[in-house]
């Protein structure tokens, strides 16, 4: 089956740019699609110095709906957002004041890529940090998603003297120049072996749950190996025997059984549990990958609708992701009697969680006057 690669390299216009991003590109270009896909054919993607996160969403969302092996490479620099000190990959518009509308939020990459299978599924990183930011990962570690095998390093800003190379990609890149691509580990390993040691900083990888793990917490100079791909997914799995059932066309098997999970956490820990809500959430994306829209929408409100009533607050990345979701849902149906009936109870959502985007709630009043007067 084909392969998809995204190749994304990102970094501020200007004096905030902690890393040339871009340089990278000529050189991973020049590799075959099929040799940074690791298949026998692959599509490409590229984005250099993308102005726009929700442009990037749209790019990475397409790439992670594809059915084949996705990698992608992330070339760039994390910064936080002021209001929530949540990471972000900073794009070119960004600066420490905007980070919250100009750039891409991490976990939209880990929401983006959840429903994959960790079979065939891999983050390739090369990003910087600000003081801020590397105290963050160093704290918290980078959350990419349990099913994503993550590979590459993550360095602290190298000061006064401008952007610094990315190295440690270049030298992957360079190494597949060759032609062959191996296993991810080893081809991690080999980069490493190759970059300069006082290039190196340090270094955090994929433990087996998908979290970018500090080498070396303690220190900014220590630079440790630890490869950790994520193993092949057991065969009871749940995420795994859903994404197969997904591929194969069964998608009222691959309901059933997240319904069956979602039961059991309601059981367990509650309606409101984030163990409930995340098999909520998984039904969710199933009826977007099922074709239906009006499903999808309604699942989204109800998650939405019970983060908030749990205290969750307005902008709290989950109820944002679980607004914008049912917001991207609702414009897919074309049944125009359901979407006047949900477009209500998105309208005073999007009252509550304006979201990101600007314009958002302007846009769902505008189209439910639309449908509205259509009576």
């Amino acid at each position: 089956m084909p392969g998809t690669v995204l190749l994304l390299a990102a970094a501020p216009l200007g004096r905030g740019r902690l890393v040339d991003a871009a340089g990278v590109l000529p050189v991973l270009a020049a590799v075959a699609p099929a040799v940074l896909s690791g298949t026998g054919t692959a599509n490409v993607i590229e984005l250099v110095d993308p102005l726009e996160p929700q442009a990037v969403l749209t790019r990475l969302r397409a790439a992670a709906a594809s059915p084949g092996p996705l990698t992608v490479y992330v070339t760039g620099q994390v910064q936080l957002d002021r209001r929530q000190h949540q990471p972000h990959l900073a794009l070119a518009r960004t600066t420490p004041a905007t980070v919250r509308y100009t750039a891409l939020p991490w976990h939209w990459i880990r929401e983006e890529l959840r429903l994959r299978s960790a079979r065939d599924t891999a983050l390739v990183v090369d990003l910087h940090a600000d003081a801020e930011a590397w105290r963050y990962v160093t704290e918290h570690g980078l959350d990419s998603g349990r099913n994503t095998a993550v590979y590459g390093r993550i360095a602290p800003a190298a000061g006064r003297r401008g952007p610094a190379e990315p190295a440690y990609m270049k030298t992957v890149a360079t190494l597949l120049r060759s032609g062959h691509r191996p296993p991810l580990d080893a081809l991690h390993q080999q980069a490493v072996d190759r970059i300069p040691q006082e290039t190196k900083g340090n270094l955090l990888l994929a433990d087996a749950g998908g979290y970018a793990v500090p080498a070396s917490p303690a220190s900014s100079t220590t630079f440790t190996t630890v490869t950790a791909p994520l193993p092949s997914p057991r065969p009871e799995d749940p995420h795994a025997a859903i994404s197969d059932a997904v591929r194969a066309g069964r998608h009222a098997e691959a309901d059933g059984m997240a319904a069956r999970y979602e039961a059991e956490a309601v059981r367990g820990y509650g309606a409101a549990s984030e163990q409930a809500l995340h098999w909520s959430e998984v039904r969710a994306d199933l009826a977007m990958f099922a074709g239906d829209p009006v499903r999808s929408c309604r699942a989204w409100l109800t998650v939405a609708e019970t983060r908030l009533a749990a205290g969750q607050a307005v902008d709290a990345p989950a109820v944002e992701a679980a607004v914008d979701r049912a917001h991207h849902q609702w414009t897919r149906i074309k049944d125009t009697a359901r979407a006047r009936e949900l477009g209500p109870a998105l309208a005073e959502l999007r009252l509550r969680v304006p979201g990101r985007r600007h314009g958002a709630l302007e846009s769902v009043q505008r189209e439910l006057g639309r449908l509205q007067a259509a009576q």
